[in-house]
């Protein structure tokens, strides 16, 4: 293959127990446990320095939210072997609680994120209360200070971040979801953060509850397919299975650049 071939580290930072009922939009037969991870991730370049994409939350709102907080964020980075204070680009991929909680770790980061995001997450749509339930004020504030810092690129649709780094604007968990498309050495990796919660999500084509538009939130699951090439190419943004099918890479760490152990659709 011709191309980068990037590392890529999902850190785990967080979990949450939970049952299958929660994680489907409509409920679901089983009383099962179905917990939830919560991950960022670290792209290991080629060349260059790593990219980070999305920033977590941190122990308070963890507390808040009633979720574990398995390890602080820049504590899990540090492990893996990123310093955050020389990360110069954070890719955020939409702007709830769990993926934008932690934007000050990173001082002299750009944070890269889709037009309709922003628009989305300071907006008329947040006066529901139902819509900006998963969105938290003071990261929303901060986004809008690094705007007037200079050190906010947006994107609309699909860019080029850097060679082997493509985001994908998918729609329908939020306005401006996007996904990241990596180059590996197994071909392109798609971080989907919450273009699906879990595999299941797209097995089933059940959305997770938390969506804004069904027909878009399935349509991403085939967009994602097409850009992955299948389920072992695509990582979900909050499956336990990632965690425990892919090459470990330390503590709460795992390589998804390579294969996993079995493929995901036995797992399922």
């Amino acid at each position: 293959m011709n191309g980068p071939r990037h590392r890529i580290l999902a850190i785990r930072y967080g979990h949450h127990l939970r049952k299958a009922a929660a994680n489907f939009l409509g409920g679901d037969d089983h009383a099962t446990d179905m917990p939830l991870d919560y991950y960022v991730w670290a792209i290991v370049r080629d060349q260059g320095p790593p990219i980070v994409v999305d920033t977590g939350f941190d122990a308070e709102t963890a507390a808040r939210r009633g979720r574990q907080l398995v390890r602080p964020v820049a504590d899990g980075l540090a492990v893996a072997g990123i310093d955050v204070a020389a990360v110069e680009d954070v890719i955020v991929t939409h702007m709830h609680f769990d993926h934008a909680g932690s934007l000050g770790l990173f001082p002299k980061a750009r944070f890269h994120i889709q037009d309709a995001e922003m628009a989305f997450c300071t907006g008329r749509a947040m006066t529901e209360r139902m819509v900006r339930a998963p969105f938290d004020a003071k990261p929303v504030a901060e986004m809008v200070h690094l705007l007037f810092g200079d050190r906010v690129v947006f994107h609309a649709g699909t860019s080029h971040i850097a060679p082997g780094v493509t985001v994908h604007h998918l729609g329908g968990h939020t306005a401006g979801l996007q996904a990241v498309e990596v180059s590996t050495a197994r071909g392109p990796v798609i971080l989907a953060s919450d273009a699906a919660h879990l595999y299941a999500n797209i097995t089933r084509a059940v959305p997770f509850p938390i969506v804004i538009d069904i027909p878009a939130y399935l349509a991403s699951h085939k967009r994602l397919l097409e850009l992955g090439g299948d389920l072992d190419h695509v990582i979900p943004g909050h499956d336990p299975l990632v965690l425990a099918q892919f090459p470990p890479a330390g503590p709460d760490i795992a390589r998804v650049d390579l294969p996993p152990a079995r493929p995901i659709s036995e797992c399922l």
